[in-house]
């Protein structure tokens, strides 16, 4: 389980976060923890009466709001019950059992999750002190939930997919009544400050996945030509539905050319990504799949999304691999030839007799070399966290050597005579 906490400086804003994702059918309010009535007996203006007349208790106070988010892992299926009972215990535990909260269990991400909306001020006017709660009081809680409730623990979780936001629903999609731009937003942002990729048709990969298409228009389109951008959502078949939304429109301004900041940036610690890219796809090869069918699904099975371009006749002409679990995207080109359209697309097509086979034969030999070379380069790369952790600079807590802190003396000079 992981715990965030954060001080919204109005109530009604997280209060509205949650009440409008329950109109969007979204999330729902399971529980009404130290309220008159019940969740589903009361409407936005009485929940709202409640946390008001709590806050103006106390006119000093700046953040009187707390707003909670509890994270699982995607594999716990939990009830509402057993989540109203991990809420109950965690609050408790953080020294807000006796306050008034409400708890959301929302369904727009690929992991289950509750958000908790409460009040820092007590009945008596006071505020709960929430210095260092989420380092102390919430660690210690989670901690202990994880046990009682025999929950995964936070960062000891498989290897997998983790806290992907949901593809959007095209079904559920009518234009002018959604949050569609909230919903492209939150891919965008998610992808954005997760992936490392370093152009737009390698954004776009990545993007697939949810359903959505950076597109910047054909050569000869006006968007083209004034280099502008528009995002767009896909169907199953990856074909555009609906009405373009301008990047300028949407939160954080996912614009050509902030993007283009964003293409050079990534550059760095490309090589790494690729190596380890490079190694996991090496391990499916030299297990001797079939055909590039059987090779493209063993790899959805390990995280790694290919995406095929092809021509109008079926020809294919270019891979990109999308490494879901490192989070970077790669087109096959890059990466070398043994890892192209032009080598995987002839696993298993070409016969004994055909004098293509030495070709072939070359390119597994290539494989295996480039894999021996992989190992060797990851053995010498030291891993991401140590690079960052000699790099960073800390504050020195040990005391200085007393010669090292003391000033030379200044020689006396000599009084003229």
């Amino acid at each position: 389980m992981v715990a965030k906490i954060t001080m919204p400086k109005r109530l009604l804003s997280a209060l509205n976060y949650n009440e409008k994702k329950v109109q969007a059918g979204k999330a729902e309010c399971i529980a009404a923890i130290n309220f008159l009535k019940e969740a589903d007996k009361m409407n936005f203006y009485e929940k709202l009466a409640l946390f008001e007349n709590r806050n103006i208790l106390n006119d000093r106070a700046t953040t009187k709001t707390i707003h909670v988010s509890l994270n699982f892992d995607p594999s716990e299926k939990l009830q509402n019950k057993t989540v109203s009972a991990i809420a109950l215990a965690y609050m408790e535990k953080i020294g807000f059992g006796d306050q008034p909260y409400l708890v959301y269990k929302h369904s727009d991400a690929g992991h289950p999750h509750v958000h908790i909306v409460s009040t820092t001020i007590k009945m008596d006017g006071t505020r709960i002190n929430t210095h260092n709660i989420g380092r102390i009081q919430s660690e210690k809680a989670r901690k202990e939930i994880e046990i009682d409730f025999h929950l995964k623990k936070a960062g000891q979780q498989k290897a997998t997919i983790k806290y992907l936001p949901n593809p959007i629903d095209v079904n559920g999609i009518q234009y002018g009544k959604t949050e569609l731009k909230k919903s492209i937003a939150l891919v965008l942002h998610f992808v954005t400050n997760t992936y490392n990729f370093t152009s737009l048709p390698e954004l776009n990969a990545a993007l697939k996945q949810f359903n959505v298409l950076a597109d910047p228009g054909t050569i000869n389109s006006r968007i083209h030509q004034k280099q502008g951008l528009v995002y767009r959502v896909l169907d199953e078949k990856g074909n555009k539905l609906g009405v373009p939304i301008k990047a300028s429109l949407i939160a954080g301004k996912p614009t050509l050319a902030n993007l283009n900041i964003k293409f050079k940036y990534n550059q760095k610690n490309r090589e790494i990504l690729k190596i380890k890219l490079k190694n996991r796809i090496d391990l499916v090869l030299n297990n001797k799949v079939a055909d590039f069918k059987e090779f493209k699904s063993v790899l959805e099975k390990i995280n790694i999304k290919i995406v095929v371009r092809e021509n109008n006749e079926g020809y294919i002409y270019g891979l990109t691999y999308v490494d879901n679990i490192n989070k970077a995207v790669f087109n096959g080109s890059d990466m070398g030839k043994a890892y192209s359209a032009a080598a995987l697309t002839q696993i298993g097509t070409v016969s004994n007799k055909n004098p293509d086979r030495e070709l072939l034969n070359n390119t597994a030999k290539e494989n295996t070399l480039t894999t021996t070379a992989n190992k060797d380069l990851s053995i010498h790369y030291p891993p991401l966290n140590f690079i960052k952790e000699i790099t960073s600079a800390k504050p020195q807590n040990e005391a200085i050597p007393y010669h090292l802190k003391r000033k030379p003396r200044k020689r006396k000079k000599p009084n003229n005579i």
